[in-house]
Formats: C-alpha cells, sequence, structure tokens
C-alpha cells in the first residue's frame, strides 16, 4: 500500500490530481451505499412503534382502576413512548439540532461553505427538514463528519453525497463535500390537525 502511495505522489501534480479524484469518487459511492441508505423503513417502524405504544397505554389507562400490575404496564409504555419519541425532536428542539450538526462539521476539522435549511416537508405525523451542506477538508474529516452525525441520538438522513474541486496540498487531496442531511421532528396536535383539514379542503376542491 505505501509502495503505491509514493508511486502516486512521485507522478505529476495534474496526474495524481486526477487518480485521487476517481479514488475519492468510488469511495464515497461505497461509502454511502453502505452506510447511509435512506431510512423511510426506520421512520416508518418508528411511526408504527409510536402508534402502538399510545394506543396500548390508552387502553392499560381505562383498565388500570388503581390495580398496581397494570400500573406498572403503563408505567413501562410510558418509557417505551418516550424513547421513541426521543429520536424525533420538537419544533423547540430542532434549532438545536441543526446547530450539532453544524458544530460536528467543526469539530471534525472542515470548513463549512455552505449550511442552508430547506422549507419543511409535511407528512402525517412528522416534518422532513432538508439541508444542504457543503464542507471543504480532506475525505478523512468528511467520514468523520458523516460518522459522528450518525451517532447523534436523533433520525438523521445523510443522501445525495458528492465531491468536487479536489486540490494536492503536500500529501493530502482537500475537497468539497456536499451532501443533504434530512432531519426529522414530530409535528404538534395543532399542525396535525392543520393538515389534516388542508389535505381535506384540497381533496374537496378537486371534486
Amino acid at each position: 500500500m505505501n509502495e503505491l502511495i509514493n508511486s502516486i505522489l512521485e507522478r505529476p501534480k495534474s496526474h495524481k490530481i486526477a487518480i485521487l479524484a476517481v479514488v475519492i469518487v468510488l469511495l464515497g459511492g461505497l461509502f454511502y451505499s453502505l452506510l447511509y441508505a435512506p431510512r423511510s423503513a426506520e421512520i416508518a417502524k418508528l411511526q408504527e412503534d409510536v402508534e402502538a405504544a399510545r394506543g396500548q397505554k390508552t387502553v392499560k389507562q381505562q383498565r388500570a382502576a388503581n390495580l398496581p400490575r397494570l400500573q406498572k404496564e403503563i408505567s413501562d409504555l410510558d418509557a417505551k413512548l418516550k424513547e421513541a419519541v426521543a429520536q424525533l425532536p420538537n419544533k423547540k428542539e430542532m434549532a438545536d439540532l441543526l446547530s450539532s450538526i453544524s458544530s460536528k462539521a467543526r469539530e471534525s476539522g472542515l470548513e463549512i461553505l455552505l449550511f442552508r435549511p430547506r422549507a419543511e416537508n409535511y407528512q402525517d405525523f412528522y416534518a422532513e427538514i432538508p439541508v444542504d451542506i457543503t464542507v471543504k477538508g480532506n475525505f478523512h474529516d468528511a467520514v468523520g463528519f458523516f460518522d459522528e452525525v450518525g451517532r447523534l441520538h436523533r433520525l438523521i438522513n445523510i443522501d445525495n453525497i458528492g465531491f468536487k474541486n479536489p486540490t494536492v496540498t503536500g500529501e493530502q487531496v482537500i475537497l468539497e463535500t456536499t451532501t443533504v442531511a434530512t432531519a426529522f421532528r414530530f409535528l404538534d396536535e395543532a399542525e396535525r390537525k392543520k393538515i389534516a383539514e388542508d389535505k381535506a379542503k384540497a381533496a374537496k376542491e378537486k371534486r
């Protein structure tokens, strides 16, 4: 491996940039396909867990009648519900979550060139918040950034990873990494009601 790296570093600068750019793009594609596929299945499973926990909690509360055993079951269901909900922040917590993502980029040694949240995309019980991100640094630091985001105790989907403008600085390749980080948050009861009303109104207007 060292001989291969030395052979590449001995080549003219233009050759080094071309070879390393191809390697980086191939590694980036492999990294994305293996570790950061969209989490639609995970979101759907989370929705099922939340709704099931809420339904079971309601049934147990109706039957509780101060019985210790059922009170214990309600407490356990409360804990499961809180654990599921904790993965999706509410509206007030979104600013802190987005700040955490940008902090992870800086802590990974990357320069943030672009960090731009898009408009929210509303689903049945949650909202998607896509964020366009462009950072500058070496490939290793970019991978470290994605790994740190994946360790956050929130659902974050990393998609559309791309690399551009590679330059050789000493023995390092510095490049710009682009991606879309999609965060998710729970909609409160008022938001869910409004969305349902808007859908009903739109459906009525189509008739």
